[in-house]
């Protein structure tokens, strides 16, 4: 049967009343001093003390702050990485940049080619359509094109070196009156009719188609070979040899011979005006070119175009003026 304890306390609680003496654990009498004070950090047994200010845990849980060093060499290497970031934008940036300046050159480059071929195109083509168009054949065309652009560019060198505009405009007009003569002639088939007749005289036998070529190869290769002759013997003075004198005898035949066959072929007047354009554009050189050795190249003027003689004498002059009024030296 329950006692009277039992009765107040009836689920056996161990804890004794408010009569019972201390027990084990209570902290005794400073535990409850602590209590009656109102201390709110009793001296309880098991309880952690918090050690003080500024001193570690004995445990060794608090970490330490970085040292100034460890502190220097991360902000270095946050700069390196933020350097290099920033070089790698640059690099990128700089390969599309690249990229794009080499695909503007590429297209610039080809915008340019076809500007040049154009450019080329057009004269080539130009001349090749009036030797069509004027006198029936394209090689017309690239014979006498090509012989202007050589005659421009004889031309050219001859004023760079000095030799007068008037001179050049001369033997140009000497070279045009000569093409007009041989274009006129050729192109109403003169030369034709005269060694036709010429054959008729001198060679009936023949057949009629083959007189005019035959008298003039004849007569002409005949011609020519003297001439040639002459020419060499005038030439080499005092050092002839029976091979130059042979050399012009045959040159002179073979020239007169070519020169037979164009006069006596009734060419007519397109083909005729050809070969008055292709002799004005090869006189034009020849006598330039004959001038120039009459005539030759004033070399001091040339000399005087590419030397600076001005500003020497000047400089020479304002040298002598310094020096009359700057001595050298203090005279004793």
């Amino acid at each position: 049967m329950a006692t009277g304890s039992d009765a107040t306390n009836p689920i056996g609680d161990p804890t004794p009343g408010a009569a019972a003496g201390p027990t084990r654990g209570s902290g005794g009498p400073a535990a409850g001093a602590a209590r009656a004070s109102g201390d709110p950090t009793p001296d309880l047994p098991g309880a952690a003390s918090n050690p003080p200010a500024g001193e570690s845990s004995p445990s060794g849980g608090a970490s330490h702050p970085p040292s100034l060093r460890a502190q220097i060499a991360a902000v270095i290497a946050a700069a390196r990485r933020l350097l290099t970031a920033h070089i790698e934008l640059a690099r990128a940036e700089a390969g599309e940049i690249m990229g794009e300046v080499g695909r503007v050159a590429m297209l610039g480059g080809l915008a340019l080619a076809m500007v040049l071929l154009a450019g080329v195109l057009l004269p080539v083509g130009l001349v090749l359509f009036l030797g069509e168009w004027i006198f029936g054949s394209i090689g017309w065309g690239v014979l006498l094109g090509s012989l202007l652009l050589a005659d421009i560019a004889i031309v050219a060198v001859l004023g760079a070196v000095g030799v007068p505009g008037s001179r050049l405009g001369r033997a140009f007009l000497f070279a045009l009156l000569m093409g007009v003569a041989v274009g006129v002639v050729l192109g109403l088939d003169l030369t034709n009719r005269a060694w036709t007749l010429a054959g008729d005289a001198v060679l009936p036998s023949l057949d009629p188609g083959v007189r005019p070529l035959a008298i003039a190869v004849l007569s002409l290769g005949i011609l020519g070979g003297i001439i040639g002759l002459l020419a060499t013997i005038r030439a080499g003075s005092g050092a002839r040899t029976a091979g130059s004198v042979a050399g012009g005898l045959i040159g002179g035949a073979i020239g007169g011979v070519l020169l037979g066959v164009l006069t006596a072929v009734a060419l007519g007047p397109r083909v005729g005006a050809a070969f008055g354009v292709l002799a004005t554009l090869i006189a034009w050189p020849a006598l330039v070119g004959l001038d120039v050795a009459r005539a030759g190249i004033d070399m001091d003027a040339l000399k005087a175009r590419f030397y600076p003689g001005q500003t020497i004498e000047t400089t020479k002059e304002t040298i002598e003026w310094v020096r009359q009024r700057t001595p050298l030296g203090r005279k004793s």
